[in-house]
This record gives C-alpha cells, sequence and structure tokens, in this order.
C-alpha cells in the first residue's frame, strides 16, 4: 500500500508530563529463533503467554553476530537511520557481520539437524545497476560442503525520496533494500551439534560480503501424488529445463476448475511461469485487462523446498503478459480455491522507479470464500498477497474474501506488503506464518471504501495469530485501517525499519472504525523508527486517528521493548482515541522516546491497568503541550 507523509509531529521534548509507573523489567539472553520464539534480543522477561507466541516454524534462525566470527560487527547507531546505504539498521537485531577478506568468516553450531540453509545477506550491486552473482563457500565440520550463490538483482533501491514510486535500480546516491537472501537444499543431512561455517575463500570475489542471519531447516523428502491429482507432465510441464511451463500449468487449472479433474498436483522440480494463472478468455471484453480469477480449484505441491514455480523476467520487462498490473507469475483467485505446499518466486526488481514499473503480485484476486492457502513460499513479489478487488472492476463478479485462511506462509524480500486484506474482506486469517524483510506493511486490513456497499461491506473480524514478522523495510509490522472486531493476537514483530511494529490509522481514506479491535499477547523487540524526511518518530505501537476516530481499542498482555522511540504512541490528527484500555503491558527501553507519549494535537484517553514502563529517554508517560489526551490508571473487570 502506497503510503504517504502524515501530518508533521510536534517535536520530541525531553522534560514533560512523565508519571513513573513501574519498573524492573529483567532481561535474559540471545537465543536461537525456533517454534514459538522471540527474534534476537529477547530482553525482557516474558510473561506466562509468551510460548504461544510467533509461527511454529519448522527451522531455527541463527544470528551472525552471536556465533564466532572473524571480519568486521556492523551495528545501527542510537537513533537507527534508515535510507542511508546503513547495514546496521537493515539488519535483523540491528547488528550483522561483514566480510572484507579472504578467510573470514561466520561460524555456528547447529541446535538440530538440518539438510538446508537460508541465508540473509548484502553483496554489493552491479556497477552499473542491476545486480551481480557471487559464491560464498558453505563448510560443515571443517569440510568444504558447496558454494552458495549469493545474489544483489532484487536488493539495492536508489533514492533520496521515502516516496517508493521515486526509488530506482539506477545507482547513485543512497541506497535502502539492502539485503536479499539465499538458499540451498543441501545434499547430505547434519546432526545437532554440527559446526557450520560461512567462509570467504579465495573465489569468492565480491568486494564484500554481510552476513545477517542464518535459518537451518531439516527438510521432509518430497510428498507423493495423491492419488485423486493429475500431475501438470500430462499437460507437457517439464521440470528443471529452462523452459516456459505456463501453457501446461494453465491448462490443467482449466481441467481442474471445469471439473475434468479433481486436483492439480505440482511434482518436486523447478517450473517455469511466465504468465499468471487466471480464468482465460473471459466474456468481459469492456474490461481492460483480464482480471477473472480461477474458481472450485486446487492445487497441490510436493512441499515448498520442492515444488518451486518461478520466472526469470521482471515483470516490468515481460511485454504482453496477460495480467499487467498483478504481474506474470502466480495465481489470480476468485472463490473455492486451496494452495498448499510449493513455492512461487517472482523475479521483481522494484516498486515504482522510472516508468511505473512493479514487480507483481504472488497470490491476488476476489478470493471469494472456501479459499485456503497453506504453506506457501512467495519471494521477489511487489505484494505476496493482496485480497480484493474493487467492486467496479467486474461488478457481476464481486465476492470478496470471507473466511479465507493463509496459514504457515513463508513471504519473504517484497516491495511492498505481505499480505493485505483488502475491499471488505471478512472473517479471514493469517496464522503460523513467518514474513521478512517487506517492502510495506507485513499484514494488513485496508476496510477501503471501493466495495459493492459501503456500510455493510466493511473489512471485520479478521485476526493475524501467531506470526513472526521481522525486517519490515518500509511501513509496518501490522497495520489495520478502519473496520471493527479486527485482532492482532500472539504475533512476535521485530526491527521495523521506519515504522512501528503495530499501527491503527484511519490515513488511506478507510471506512470507519466501529466496535472494539484487539492488540493482544504480543511482543515488539526493536520496532518504530523515523520517516518522511526523518521529520516523523513513529513509536513501537502508534495509533495515528487521521481524520476519523479509533475508538474500541484495547492493548493487553503485550511487551515492548528496545522500540527507537516510544513504546505506545498517540499520533497528532484529525480525529480521536477515546476509551482506550491498556492491561497487562510491559513497556521497556524506549531509547530515543517516551514509554507511553501523546503528541501535542492528539486528543483521545488511554486507562492503564497494571502497565509497567521501564527505562525511557523521555520518562514514562508523556504528554506534549497542547494535547488534550488523558492518561489515567483504571482497571476494568
Amino acid at each position: 500500500m502506497e503510503r504517504r507523509p502524515h501530518a508533521p509531529r510536534t517535536p520530541r521534548r525531553r522534560r514533560g508530563i512523565a508519571t513513573a509507573l513501574a519498573f524492573g523489567l529483567a532481561t535474559v539472553g540471545l537465543l536461537p529463533l525456533a517454534a514459538n520464539a522471540t527474534p534476537a534480543d529477547a530482553a525482557a522477561e516474558p510473561t506466562s503467554t509468551a510460548a504461544a507466541r510467533g509461527a511454529n516454524v519448522p527451522y531455527v534462525e541463527y544470528e551472525a553476530e552471536d556465533g564466532s566470527y572473524e571480519g568486521t560487527l556492523l551495528e545501527a547507531e542510537p537513533d537507527r537511520p534508515f535510507g542511508h546505504t546503513n547495514f546496521g539498521t537493515e539488519s535483523s537485531g540491528r547488528k550483522s557481520v561483514r566480510l572484507n577478506s579472504t578467510g573470514q568468516y561466520v561460524e555456528f553450531t547447529s541446535k538440530s539437524a538440518t539438510n538446508s540453509i537460508v541465508v540473509r545477506n548484502a553483496i554489493p550491486d552491479a556497477p552499473g545497476g542491476g545486480g551481480q552473482e557471487k559464491t560464498l563457500s558453505l563448510y560443515a565440520d571443517g569440510k568444504f560442503v558447496q558454494k552458495l550463490k549469493l545474489s544483489s538483482k532484487h536488493s539495492w533501491l536508489y533514492g533520496n525520496t521515502d516516496d517508493p514510486e521515486g526509488l530506482t535500480n539506477r545507482p547513485g546516491g543512497d541506497a535502502r533494500r539492502l539485503f536479499d537472501e539465499s538458499h540451498a537444499l543441501l545434499k547430505d543431512s547434519y546432526p545437532e551439534g554440527t559446526e557450520f561455517r560461512l567462509q570467504r575463500d579465495a573465489d569468492d570475489d565480491a568486494e564484500y560480503y554481510v552476513v545477517d542471519l542464518i535459518d537451518l531447516e531439516q527438510v521432509a523428502p518430497p510428498a507423493e501424488k495423491p492419488a485423486e491429482c493429475t500431475s501438470i507432465t500430462e499437460y507437457g510441464a517439464k521440470p528443471d529445463d529452462g523452459e516456459d511451463d505456463t501453457q501446461a500449468i494453465q491448462a490443467a487449472v482449466t481441467a481442474d476448475q471445469k471439473g475434468e479433474i479433481d486436483c492439480v498436483w505440482v511434482p518436486a522440480g523447478q517450473w517455469r511461469q511466465e504468465q499468471k494463472i487466471l480464468t482465460v478468455d473471459p466474456k468481459y471484453p469492456g474490461n481492460p485487462h483480464n482480471q477473472v480469477g480461477i474458481r472450485d480449484v486446487t492445487i497441490r505441491g510436493a512441499g515448498m523446498w520442492h515444488s518451486q514455480l518461478y520466472t526469470l523476467t521482471p515483470p516490468h520487462e515481460a511485454g504482453g503478459i496477460n495480467h499487467p498490473h498483478e504481474g506474470n507469475f502466480g495465481f489470480d483467485i476468485d472463490d473455492n480455491t486451496q494452495i498448499s505446499d510449493l513455492a512461487i518466486f517472482g523475479s521483481g526488481t522494484i516498486r515504482g522507479g522510472d516508468g511505473g514499473q512493479e514487480g507483481g503480485v504472488g497470490l491476488n484476486g476476489r478470493f471469494g470464500k472456501n479459499t485456503k492457502i497453506k504453506n506457501v513460499w512467495i519471494e521477489h513479489a511487489n505484494v505476496g498477497a493482496w485480497v480484493g478487488r474493487d467492486y467496479s472492476n467486474i461488478p457481476e463478479l464481486w465476492g470478496p474474501a470471507d473466511g479465507l485462511e493463509f496459514s504457515g506462509m513463508r513471504i519473504r524480500n517484497t516491495y511492498a506488503d505481505g499480505v493485505n486484506f483488502s475491499n471488505g474482506t471478512r472473517n479471514s486469517t493469517v496464522t503460523d506464518s513467518a514474513l521478512r524483510n517487506t517492502g510495506d506493511d507485513a499484514l494488513a486490513v485496508w476496510a477501503n471504501k471501493y466495495v459493492k456497499d459501503p456500510s455493510t461491506d466493511i473489512g471485520h473480524d479478521n485476526a493475524f495469530t501467531g506470526n513472526t514478522i521481522q525486517l519490515p523495510w518500509r511501513a509496518n509490522g501490522v497495520a489495520i485501517y478502519g473496520g471493527y472486531g479486527n485482532t492482532i493476537e500472539n504475533n512476535m514483530i521485530a526491527d521495523t525499519m521506519n515504522y512501528p511494529g503495530i499501527m491503527l490509522a484511519t490515513d488511506h481514506d478507510p471506512l470507519p472504525f466501529s466496535g472494539t479491535t484487539r492488540i493482544t499477547n504480543n511482543r515488539l523487540d526493536r520496532t518504530g523508527g523515523k520517516f518522511w524526511g526523518e521529520s516523523q518518530e513513529f513509536g513501537a505501537i502508534t495509533l495515528f486517528a487521521a481524520g476519523q476516530d479509533i475508538p474500541g481499542v484495547t492493548i493487553s498482555d503485550t511487551e515492548i521493548h528496545d522500540s527507537t522511540y516510544d513504546g505506545i504512541q498517540f499520533k497528532s490528527g484529525g480525529g480521536a482515541t477515546p476509551d482506550v484500555q491498556l492491561t497487562n503491558v510491559k513497556i521497556s527501553k524506549s531509547n530515543n522516546g517516551a514509554g507511553i507519549r501523546a503528541h501535542g494535537g492528539a486528543r483521545g484517553s488511554a486507562a492503564l491497568c497494571n502497565v509497567t514502563i521501564s527505562d525511557s529517554a523521555d520518562g514514562d508517560t508523556l504528554i506534549e503541550p497542547g494535547s488534550q489526551f488523558v492518561i489515567g490508571e483504571g482497571c476494568r473487570n
């Protein structure tokens, strides 16, 4: 979702109305990220429910700086500046390791068996832009395993603007989105306790390598084809040959949609896809682009590491693609579709930039009812999944998502949103999913007005539950714009570059907030930041009533640690945030802000029950001069 500058905030003051509510949050050490675990620098003592937070991921995550290494430790400055070619700010835990010369390495001991590796890394762009490919050497217990292929094709966006459409792939000036990821399925499995080393050997000849984190995972063998499914190979697809398999994939999906087969099977292999899979030859000639999705289709793969769809052509270079706005890969979905156990790898390189170029969308459409997406890996797209289509597009096909389920998703390295619930999406969920390095909100509900009936088609009763969100390089971890009954629960959110970990806002002209919005049992580490020409500082949780009010907000059983600015922030705007309830909230170490801050133009009130705040630069609670906001203690039954 495009971000536009918010109204300037009142300059931060070191002195104001500050009230100590409680003190003394304990600290604990760093641990690998495993199932339901905290991202790096888990510093505040967890509550009794903390074990339920985050996704139940099958991999263990290791921070480079926590292992042994020979190289240069990169760290963010205290205000974590973004957009200035700053590797420290864009690193997980705000630290990474740079390998400058032959023989330098990062080494760590595995906590479980593994036969795969993912490395979050940065290497330089090509001198003229467009990225380059280099190798880095992997060793296990001192023995060479293989060369890992690293690429900067999908990183390095240049420009001094915070407008995403103003960034470019052409080198010059400051850069951002410096990191990308490389993954490999290894030939052998290695037991717990293996010493893995990423080493720069003599033939690893990038100018430098920055290693941020590593995922190790024991990947199961490919699943067998279910008896009821028909393989795309029966329609002419051939794995691993580099030829475009779109026609065969589309033919299989169309056959399923017509009831000729019961299920589409994508076997293990690399399958090239250069056009969006959709409903072909729609009977809507007045529509300038084909925006009719598939329905009544089941697509299954052998596992996200095994059945992988990929494109080689960036969408803006594809020419003549069948779905110009949403790109040349992935699926357009209208209703009753199930997709599971495969990967969708786009080839986007930019959002906007020269000529309004976009990186495509992995999954998009109306989604309708009975749609379930499970265990799908999406990478290098503009948006992972955009849920909803404007009513005016093709009115007779109106069918907003209702009961849509995303689970076990792995969405990484996008140029905009991870998953956006738009256009009246209701009763829908994202659960047990991991999102990393998204270029806009990792998860969002946008209750926009482009619906059939604004009085009823309001985004409502959606839930983002049990997800791990890391390193959004632009915008929020989770955002809700309007609607009612929406819930943000049991999530781990860490290392936002410039925006809050969680934001409720009425910018983007949404339908109003009403009823309740629940934010409960979440953990936020190192979130918030400075943006819009560095004129605005955002809290870890920010409520921004830009024009309309945001009523009915409850924040409970939540821990906020090591925020770049404020822990919880009530931002100046034309509306109010009345009667906010904070219960069982711990805020520690707001580095450059207050525990709770109300801006000078903020209106509304917050009642605090069992809220503890410690070690905040600007005091525990701060109401800026001119504010009509009221903060008080108060528990409700």
